[in-house]
């Protein structure tokens, strides 16, 4: 049994997480921002980060007393080091260094995108704290339901991303927005309809009583590629509201419209790609793949089988880095006490690694 204590604190939220064997959740503690930030329409990154200094001491601690464990139990300390916001980065960062280091622990820096793709592989927690009771959301085999190559949706706010995994710590990035990413568009025309903050959930809200087809709102296609692009979308969305001027703004058919040509994008990408590269199954990740119609679109219009996490583990947490440092703690990686926060972290396999990280003991059945 292998315990490991995940932190994140890449943005707004500041969580901690003890995650046994990659996969079952002892604890998943989240402290949001989202009433704070509210009032400014989006993340203020001075307070965020100043919020993450008050919040990160009881939230590791309420973490450890859910799980019902003590550090002795522990096997390693997972920390989020990029990419996100560098003030809100360091605190946990240099929160998760004074515990490995006080505990005299293995420190393991976890890519925030990879983290959002190992949420598929966790389990909730049993009712009353403890190992998860239920399978990943997978399948009933588990892990073994599993089959690389698989291909990477990551769609959040800061980030849409087409990810090629070919084994664990393996990945190609395929692709990835030229502006705006897809939860950073929600997030804008949110505000322009004036469904306020965080737009993604809002939306989708308003678009239930919308008509999806009531706008041609375009759809940035790129050719072959399999990058993405959203300005024009929402420049397009802006266009129509001071079209309208002193009339009745039709909020929610454009929020309808609107999520339509942003999931009709990500579907179609997505299928391309993974008819393109072979792959075995799509995994959705991101707080946008808690979407219902992308959930539903995704499924209905590709051959494959589609997997995703249970909407609690879309968005940000602590639970997804600790599962992705298991796998790499497995293949033996360790980060040095040098690891510093790197906003603007892109992903990449565990051959290319941070400053600081070396290999201790390269297992078998990690990457």
């Amino acid at each position: 049994m292998t315990l490991i204590l995940g932190i994140e604190t890449s943005c707004d939220e500041t969580a901690a997480a003890v995650v046994e064997d990659g996969q079952r959740i002892f604890s998943n503690v989240v402290a949001s921002q989202i009433d704070i930030h509210r009032r400014y329409g989006g993340v203020f990154p001075e307070v965020a980060s100043r919020q993450h200094i008050l919040s990160i001491t009881p939230i590791i601690k309420e973490a450890m007393e859910e799980a019902r464990v003590s550090w002795d139990d522990l096997e390693a300390v997972a920390v989020t080091y990029g990419p996100g916001l560098a003030g809100s980065l360091l605190v946990g960062v240099n929160a998760a260094k004074g515990i490995a280091l006080g505990c005299g622990l293995p420190l393991l820096g976890i890519n925030h995108i990879e983290a959002h793709i190992y949420a598929n592989w966790l389990t909730p927690p049993l009712p009353g704290g403890g190992g998860g009771g239920e399978p990943p959301a997978g399948g009933k085999e588990g892990w073994a339901f599993f089959v690389f190559p698989v291909l990477c949706l990551v769609v959040s706010g800061g980030h849409t991303e087409l990810i090629l995994m070919s084994g664990h710590g393996r990945y190609q990035r395929l692709g990835s927005t030229l502006d705006d990413a897809a939860g950073e568009a929600f997030d804008k025309v949110g505000r322009l309809l004036e469904l306020g903050y965080p737009g993604g959930p809002a939306i989708e809200q308003a678009a239930q009583f919308g008509d999806p087809a009531a706008f041609d709102l375009p759809r940035a296609w790129l050719g072959d590629s399999h990058d993405f692009s959203f300005s024009g979308l929402k420049t397009a969305v802006l266009r129509m509201v001071k079209a309208y001027k002193k009339r009745p703004l039709p909020v929610v058919d454009l929020a309808a419209s609107f999520q339509a040509a942003v999931v009709d994008v990500l579907v179609e990408k997505t299928k391309r790609a993974a008819e393109e590269y072979r792959v075995e199954q799509i995994l959705l990740s991101g707080g946008v793949a808690a979407n219902k119609l992308l959930r539903q679109e995704m499924a209905q219009r590709s051959d494959l089988p589609v997997l995703y996490p249970p909407i609690s583990l879309c968005t940000d947490n602590a639970a997804m880095v600790a599962g992705a440092a298991y796998f790499r703690y497995q293949a033996g990686y360790r980060s040095g006490w040098d690891l510093d926060v790197i906003p603007n972290l892109k992903l990449v396999g565990h051959e290319t690694r941070a400053a600081g990280e070396e290999v201790v003991s390269r297992s078998t059945d990690g990457a």
